[in-house]
């Protein structure tokens, strides 16, 4: 599929989904938005594909927030609609059934630190910098931005970052529990591939077997969730990848997963 505002690239059992505005500091418009549920259809839709990237193009930005141009003229229903198809993108990101990595690198601001946070965890350049400064515009988070951060850093932390609009740089996101790992710029895309790598070799009914257990068991009762965690275990083990998993590790030899 042709797109106009992103650059979706497969190599081999990896995508990589890339914001492509970097004269617009790759800013999420109503068009980019839409183009980017297409790509992450697109990818569902691939079996084949076991970890899917998102970043920007550039060297500036991963995306500096929403199109403050195309908001600036809004109503209040042309506003809701906005976030609405903001909400609605970030939950098919977060609602894979695969594993998806933000490659932070540069600025992620608003709608950026938003579009990271739905992914599964973020790897980011040490020149990347994250923030929700809405607040400096005269409105607030409308990405999910509120739920997301409050829900991995903590509500008093997540609140000060929001009622402050202060960008804070990779490293403290890293201390803050925001960000996995602080990687050099010229680095960021290799060593995001390495993890991904890292993710497809293993046993994909696996992996997405624990990305549901994780995500549907947050914020369950723990006991609930403990066993939700062994019904999907239970269910492993009907399949050829448990089977040839466990035999190659007794026969010392590499796996070759299938999927099934």
């Amino acid at each position: 599929m042709e797109y106009k505002n992103i650059i979706l690239s497969l190599e081999n059992e990896i995508a990589v989904l890339a914001i492509n505005r970097p004269k617009a500091l790759n800013v999420l418009n109503i068009e980019t938005l839409k183009e980017i549920q297409s790509g992450v259809q697109e990818f569902k839709d691939n079996a084949a594909l076991r970890v899917l990237i998102i970043t920007g193009t550039g060297e500036k930005a991963f995306v500096a927030g929403a199109d403050i141009q195309e908001m600036l003229g809004m109503n209040s229903i042309e506003a809701l609609n906005f976030s609405r198809l903001g909400h609605f993108t970030l939950k098919m990101i977060q609602d894979l059934d695969r594993p998806v990595i933000a490659a932070v690198n540069g600025f992620a601001l608003g709608g950026g630190t938003e579009l990271a946070l739905a992914c599964d965890f973020i790897w980011a350049s040490e020149t990347a910098r994250f923030g929700l400064p809405e607040v400096t515009l005269g409105v607030f988070p409308g990405f999910g931005g509120t739920q997301r951060l409050s829900r991995l850093i903590g509500k008093a932390k997540a609140k000060e970052l929001i009622v402050t609009g202060r960008v804070i740089n990779a490293q403290e996101a890293f201390q803050m529990g925001i960000v996995n790992r602080v990687v050099p710029p010229a680095s960021l895309m290799e060593e995001t591939k390495k993890v991904a790598s890292q993710i497809a070799a293993n046993g994909p009914v696996g992996v997405r077997l624990a990305k549901m257990v994780v995500e549907s068991g947050f914020n369950m009762d723990l006991w609930e969730a403990c066993m939700l965690e062994s019904y999907a275990f239970s269910l492993a083990f009907s399949t050829e990848d448990q089977k040839e998993g466990m035999k190659a590790f007794l026969e010392k030899r590499k796996p070759t997963y299938k999927g099934r």
